[in-house]
């Protein structure tokens, strides 16, 4: 068992770090004033070990050791020790240069006295990430690294980490994250004057300009090769063409290879400027998924659009109303559940949905609105929901379902195609200004929430 030595009235005594863990999670409840923390920390350390009765020798032995008081909480060495091996391997692992040890010890116990603070703001705040949005979120972590969540979980155990410990890790990270943007984005706004203002400038022009990302496929034909071969290859790439407007994936189409073979490949995102020439008269008349043929001097190209950004935008909105029932202390995970179904019976009962969604919503900003949430664009709901939206019928009550933010029922009332080319360009504007005042504001909060916790660095 891992231990500690403290000294208590000249006298040498050790306490488990099991121990050390409840003090940890008493010392969050002292209410005690903060100039008085330590030594109401101190008083209950000294009375805890001394309960113990384990008198040993006269020669402190230290094991372990708080480096800092923060506010209700403590940071012990082995916890900043942990952190800045962690740091260190990641730097390995990336080729970053390596800081000074002092360095980064500072810096990493920095870092782990700011996140001490915001985690104890997200335990005032009742900030909960429940255990399905955490394994959510694992998975999702799983995928961008391209692997499924066991292979990331054995991933993460060859590379000598815990994935219980990971997995808690980035519940911390989630509660932070949430308690940062319930800070800082209320602080963040963007006038209509900032955005033509950038509009305006020639950085403002180069962030608008349409992106496409193309992928080409080439049927090469040499010089020397007969009119007949030529056009049994136009044949061929003409054949390939007709596939893939019926619906064959562009992916699978060009990888037949007889008679003939493609070479080519994914060209990225790129603006029109930087798409080869050969390419740029077809590509901007293009709709997402449509393909075109190009003949060059190397031969016959069928080029794909993947996706694109900016231009000319229909968007497909949703008019859309739901309830929200959020999970909390009085009203558990399986309550609410349970509240969401009862609703959905309801409704489809006769009830009114505006009726109940006024009496039951947790959604403060719709509610008095009757659930209305407008018409609203891809991507403007956390996945979920765009989901459960995307598969929902005109006026169909969906069965109850689980985001982040607790149990939703919806409704959608419509759909309809827009315009939104020039709204388009103007949010990804704002997007890029609120990107940009959100750091401010971020580092700003941090060093104000810094500056006001008692911190005691031992």
């Amino acid at each position: 068992m891992l231990t500690i030595g403290i000294l208590a009235h000249n006298r040498p005594l050790r306490v488990s770090l099991d121990s050390i863990g409840m003090v940890r999670r008493t010392l969050r409840h002292i209410n005690a004033p903060r100039p008085h923390l330590r030594g109401v920390a101190t008083a209950f350390l000294t009375g805890l070990l001394l309960a113990t009765g384990q008198v040993v020798s006269a020669q402190i032995e230290m094991l372990d050791q708080v480096v800092a008081i923060v506010d209700d909480d403590i940071i012990l060495a082995s916890e900043l020790q942990e952190r800045v091996q962690g740091v260190r391997s990641t730097m390995e692992a990336r080729g970053v240069d390596m800081p000074e040890e002092e360095v980064l010890v500072r810096e990493t116990l920095d870092r782990l006295i700011l996140d001490s603070i915001q985690l104890q703001l997200a335990n005032r705040y009742g900030v909960r990430i429940p255990d399905q949005q955490l394994d959510e979120s694992m998975t999702r972590l799983a995928q961008q690294n391209g692997l499924s969540l066991e292979q990331f979980r054995i991933a993460l155990e060859q590379s000598g980490q815990s994935y219980a410990a990971a997995r808690e890790n980035l519940r911390d990270d989630l509660a932070i994250q949430r308690v940062q943007q319930g800070n800082v984005m209320r602080n963040i706004n963007i006038t209509e004057q900032e955005i033509d203002n950038f509009l305006a400038t020639e950085e403002g022009e180069t962030l608008t300009q349409p992106e496409y990302r193309v992928v080409q496929a080439l049927l090469s034909t040499g010089r020397t090769e007969d009119t007949v071969t030529v056009a049994a290859k136009e044949r061929f790439v003409d054949d390939i063409l007709a596939t893939i407007r019926s619906g064959t994936p562009f992916e699978e189409a060009v990888s037949v290879t007889q008679p003939f073979a493609f070479s080519g490949g994914d060209l990225g995102w790129r603006k029109l400027g930087d798409i080869p020439s050969m390419f740029a008269n077809a590509v901007p008349s293009l709709k997402i998924g449509d393909v075109a043929k190009v003949r060059s001097s190397s031969g016959f190209h069928l080029v794909y659009l993947a996706d694109a950004v900016g231009g000319e935008r229909l968007v497909r909105q949703t008019d859309v109303r739901h309830i929200l029932i959020k999970p909390t202390e009085v009203l558990n995970e399986d309550a609410a559940e349970a509240l969401a179904v009862e609703l959905k019976a309801r409704i489809e009962g006769g009830e009114a949905f505006g009726d109940l969604a006024r009496q039951y919503s947790d959604d403060i900003g719709s509610a008095a609105e009757g659930g209305e949430l407008g018409w609203t664009n891809p991507g403007q709901m956390v996945p979920e929901f765009e989901t459960a939206m995307a598969n929902a019928d005109e006026g169909e009550v969906t069965e109850p379902f689980r985001s982040e933010f607790g149990w939703h029922i919806l409704e959608v009332k419509g759909r309809r195609d827009k315009d939104f080319s020039s709204q388009v360009q103007r949010n990804q504007v704002a997007g890029f200004i609120r990107e940009q005042k959100y750091q401010e504001e971020l580092d700003a909060w941090l060093r104000k929430i810094r500056e006001e916790a008692f911190v005691d660095i031992k």
